[in-house]
């Protein structure tokens, strides 16, 4: 009896090892979003760049985009700069963004600076909308249906291989839905 006790330690960190090795293996890009297939929450917010007008929810109706959340204070934003610049020159699907608790000036600038990709920009400077979304981090881009639902949630950056492999083909079936 006393040996299969001293066994017990052993079995603990057997598994605790796999419980973590589990939890690591897990692409932290793939978080799950409990807003999949439901319309996007309801927001009105200061539409950046032409004071007195607002941008929305509603204004995501009616085509397929994608609604990117980023800020200029954003290092992996400036990253993904490049490659939505890219998506809105060729033309592959209307890029929206959300700017997440970002000064009007410094927003300004990086949009000077990196060129501006977006269709509109909603001003969320109090970052209650980005809540509303469940954003834990920038950047971080959702693929809207042409009914305003979020149909997928891409955690981190867009690249090549993102776009490639997991985006794209979402939009374009996206696309081909009546």
């Amino acid at each position: 009896m006393s040996r299969w006790l001293s066994l017990v330690p052993l079995f603990l960190l057997l598994a605790l090892a796999a419980y973590f090795a589990i939890g690591l293996s897990t692409d932290s890009r793939t978080i799950k979003s409990v807003l999949i297939d439901k319309p996007l929450p309801a927001f009105a917010l200061p539409k950046f760049g032409h004071e007195g007008q607002t941008f929305g929810s509603d204004d995501l109706k009616g085509r397929v985009s994608l609604l990117n959340i980023f800020a200029s204070w954003c290092i992996t934003c400036r990253v993904e700069h490049p490659m939505l610049v890219k998506l809105t020159a060729e033309k592959r699907v209307a890029i929206y963004g959300l700017a997440w608790k970002d000064k009007p000036d410094e927003l300004k600038a990086w949009l000077e600076e990196l060129g501006n990709p977006y269709l509109a920009i909603a001003d969320d400077a109090k970052g209650r909308t980005a809540i509303d979304l469940g954003v834990t981090g920038a950047p971080e881009t959702y693929v809207i249906d042409k009914h305003g639902r979020i149909r997928f949630k891409q955690v981190g950056a867009i690249d090549e291989i993102v776009w490639r492999d997991a985006l794209e083909p979402i939009v374009k079936r996206l696309e081909a839905e009546q």
